[in-house]
């Protein structure tokens, strides 16, 4: 969705009046005339080098979502594949419960490259992997919210990167065009200074010329 921008006293103003996204990244300026920015050519070298920090700025932001998503891309599955097997293991306690259950055989994850047999019976509690290398024990029910609350989190975090990735190329592309409309305003300025300067010159030589 586009996310167009006004400009209130050189700040960058969304459809809603607000200058900021909802996780408060800020609007770009969005430049229609030049000289609310520049009033001589003297301040083009200084109002450039303040856009292309802003330009700079939201790249940075930019890098640091695509790492986040990537992270959240990578993470998603193993949330997913974890609370399928706790869904899995609750089933089978209520198929114990309706004379249903037994053992069942199954391969773990020892590594990358080594996997084991085991036999897992009846069990109320698991242990699941926190990060920096702690782990706890869940009850069952416990795990299955916990995983549900984690990967639906991921979810959210996820959309929201998405978005604030849109938003940013979004702002990326007015900044940029905010340079070159600027740079263009001096060129114009440059050309008209010139024809200025030879037209006084002419009248010079034409008025020594008359003398």
């Amino acid at each position: 969705m586009a996310t167009t921008s006004a400009t209130v006293k050189g700040k960058g103003v969304g459809p809603d009046g607000k200058d900021t996204n909802p996780r408060g990244i800020p609007y770009a300026p969005f430049v229609d005339k030049v000289e609310d920015y520049v009033s001589s050519r003297s301040d083009v070298e200084p109002t450039l080098r303040s856009f292309q920090e802003m330009v700079a700025k939201y790249q940075f932001m930019e890098q640091n979502l695509q790492r986040r998503v990537a992270g959240l891309r990578d993470k998603m599955p193993d949330i997913e594949k974890t609370l399928e097997t706790v869904r899995f293991l609750k089933l089978r306690n209520e198929g114990d419960d309706e004379g249903e259950g037994g053992e069942i055989e199954t391969t773990f994850e020892l590594n990358d490259t080594l996997y084991a047999k085991a036999k897992i019976g009846r069990t109320e509690e698991v242990y699941l992997w926190l990060g920096a290398n702690v782990m706890l024990s869940y009850p069952i029910e416990e795990a299955e919210e916990l995983l549900d609350g984690k990967l639906e989190a991921a979810r959210r975090s996820l959309r929201n990167c998405e978005e604030d990735l849109d938003f940013l190329r979004e702002q990326i592309t007015t900044m940029e065009v905010a340079v070159a409309r600027v740079y263009n305003w001096d060129v114009v300025q440059k050309r008209k200074e010139k024809e200025e300067e030879e037209k006084q010159g002419k009248g010079k030589e034409e008025g020594t010329a008359g003398g």
